[in-house]
């Protein structure tokens, strides 16, 4: 990973993303800003559960990743970290963890499978995925978006190989993370840290 790229990730705002113009597996990344809040505030166990299911769902169906995919991943390394710290306090932000180290390792099964076979170089900046060529239409036509995927090539296919390097370096990033987890988390870290 580059410095540029580890700067970027590590400096990223949610506002700097267009989400609603970020493909999921089931439309738009418009929601994922309010989603991200409520795990960030690590409050409500239901609404926790209900932002979390919304996110991973739309992250990754049947080892597919999307483009919003590795801009969800900076923001959940950053509060898979809150999470840890708060975890012995605070029984939402347990539970979180347990869950995110899951969700990571699921994500890095499915960077590491896309990575052994014949794929493209990934576009060369993080930042790169934001190229106004890459990003969907600004406002959201369910029927367009449709007729979009019935294309050829929906993706340029070193944008799609972006989808899964990058969401690997959003989690290598913050590597630091996973390897001061508390000692309840240790092998689920270990699990996930193995596959980076």
């Amino acid at each position: 990973m580059t410095e540029e790229n580890r700067t970027y990730i590590t400096h990223l705002k949610v506002t700097d993303v267009p989400w609603h113009r970020l493909t999921t597996a089931y439309g738009r990344g418009t929601d994922f800003p309010a989603h991200l809040a409520v795990l960030e505030q690590m409050r409500d166990l239901a609404s926790v559960k209900e932002s979390l299911y919304e996110l991973t769902t739309n992250m990754e169906h049947q080892g597919t990743l999307w483009h919003a995919t590795p801009f969800g991943m900076v923001f959940l390394s950053r509060i898979l970290g809150k999470a840890l710290k708060e975890s012995g306090r605070n029984p939402v932000a347990h539970f979180l963890a347990g869950e995110l180290l899951d969700f990571f390792a699921g994500i890095l099964q499915c960077f590491r499978d896309g990575d052994e076979m014949e794929h493209a170089e990934p576009l060369p900046q993080f930042s790169d995925l934001l190229r106004e060529e890459y990003l969907w239409s600004e406002e959201y036509d369910e029927e367009a978006d449709e007729m979009r995927y019935e294309e050829d090539e929906v993706f340029p296919a070193d944008e799609f190989y972006s989808f899964y390097y990058d969401s690997w370096q959003s989690v290598e990033a913050y590597r630091d993370i996973l390897e001061q987890v508390p000692a309840e988390f240790a092998k689920p870290a270990a699990a996930v840290l193995e596959l980076l």
